[in-house]
């Protein structure tokens, strides 16, 4: 079916919710249509359009809460689908953390959709590729990379009274390049809502130069190093540790901000004091929908950290009531501040040190104290008088992000991060670190 439009989900939400007879109801409805590129070894292997319209309902009974979903939205499906969820809740057991229906809410709009999306064309999908496979093979390299976009909407109603309705865009571009014979490896990821402002071919040329110039890479003994990490560098990492600013799990002794004996560490200086943190669902760079989809709450606002201090922790509605504190809901997005230099002018000021331009295959080592355990890839440089002087094999890495934001030389110029795997939408800067933990080398380009 055709995307909704406001009033079109206003109307099939205010019908699902006239079908029950339970306590409460709450309905999110959800279209996209998503298109596709995908090449490897300079030639387009797939490429698709996906179009789906979805609807979910949740009722509740008490303490006794059943959900369905249905992507059919005529009067038959969609009462199926209402006495599903009822026959769901009536058969559940009775949840203790249950939080009834949150009332009405006020959602500012946010900058989620651009108009240019409707440039998102086979027609476009087929030139971002060409672009690329064309750039890496005047080289004489191979680029594997895949193009994704999406246009939608996102809508949530409940029996309380809330509603929104919001239109979305975006689209997300990696490549990897290499040379024919593999020993050399250059990558770079791209993210923004707007298509003008996106450049497949000047994207490409970053990673066909790292994949020229990390040929001939040599062993550099492990150990500590002064870093130069990439947005993307940094950002999976980050990842770990802001999802971690969890009150409950802090409060329960789980999380790097447990203190101990008992509480948390809302308020302490955990960071060097350029670290600032904070999330923004009407930030122009990242906007967010002004609502977190699973309480319905509305978003603000928040920061996480403020001159290297904790400054705010997540409290989702049960555990608020429990401690008697004020409920927040999830943030959607994070956003570092940083300066106005860009990777380069930070390895220009660089006297010795690493140049970083991937991390990867991070997995969390001791949860207590953040500590990742992870690998460089896809361009690792040794830096010497501000310059690049030559490529160096990959290291596996110890490192935990609280000591790397504590060992902060400089930060970069933010940069909006896609990477899908994230739970947020991540503006972060480049930076220069101290002493990051490098333990030993590996083969990997």
């Amino acid at each position: 079916m055709k995307l909704l439009d406001k009033d079109g989900a206003q109307r099939i939400a205010a019908k699902v919710m006239a079908l029950t007879k339970a306590d409460e109801c709450r309905v999110s409805i959800s279209g996209s249509r998503k298109g596709n590129v995908r090449y490897a070894r300079n030639s387009v292997s797939t490429a698709g359009l996906v179009e789906d319209t979805q609807l979910s309902v949740s009722v509740a009974f008490g303490k006794r809460q059943g959900t369905a979903q249905i992507n059919e939205f005529d009067d038959k499906s969609l009462e199926k689908a209402v006495r599903r969820a009822e026959e769901v809740a009536r058969l559940a057991p009775e949840n203790p953390e249950f939080m009834p229906a949150i009332g009405k809410q006020d959602f500012k709009p946010s900058g989620t959709f651009n108009a240019n999306a409707n440039a998102f064309t086979p027609e476009y999908r087929a030139e971002v590729a060409f672009q690329s496979i064309d750039a890496a093979r005047k080289k004489g390299l191979v680029a594997a990379g895949f193009f994704s976009d999406s246009t939608g909407f996102e809508c949530i109603a409940n029996s309380n009274g809330v509603f929104g309705y919001q239109e979305l865009a975006s689209l997300n571009f990696t490549v990897t390049t290499r040379t024919e014979d593999g020993r050399g490896s250059g990558w770079v990821n791209r993210a923004a809502y707007d298509p003008n402002g996106f450049d497949a071919r000047a994207a490409s040329d970053i990673a066909i130069e790292k994949a020229l110039r990390s040929v001939e890479a040599k062993a550099l003994e492990p150990g500590r190093y002064t870093v130069v990490l990439e947005p993307s560098a940094s950002s999976d990492m980050l990842n770990f540790m802001f999802g971690a600013f969890d009150a409950r799990q802090a409060d329960e002794g789980r999380s790097f901000l447990s203190k101990k004996g008992g509480g948390n560490r809302l308020g302490d200086r955990l960071f060097d004091e350029k670290v600032n943190v904070w999330a923004d669902p009407w930030d122009a760079g990242a906007p967010v929908l002004p609502w977190d989809a699973q309480s319905m709450m509305a978003r603000r606002r928040t920061d996480l950290i403020k001159n290297g201090q904790v400054a705010s922790l997540d409290y989702d509605r049960y555990w608020a009531q429990k401690t008697g504190k004020p409920a927040s809901a999830d943030h959607g997005n994070i956003i570092m501040g940083g300066g106005s230099k860009s990777t380069e002018q930070l390895v220009a000021e660089t006297k010795k040190g690493i140049l970083v331009t991937r991390t990867w295959y991070i997995r969390m080592v001791d949860p207590q104290s953040l500590l990742l355990t992870g690998l460089t890839r896809d361009g690792t440089f040794y830096i010497e008088n501000g310059k690049i002087k030559h490529p160096i094999k990959n290291f596996r890495f110890n490192e935990s992000p609280v000591v790397m934001l504590n060992n902060i030389d400089e930060l970069g110029k933010p940069m909006l991060i896609g990477d899908a795997s994230s739970r947020f939408r991540m503006m972060i800067p480049a930076m220069r670190v101290r002493d990051f933990n490098f333990t030993s080398l590996s083969d990997a380009v």
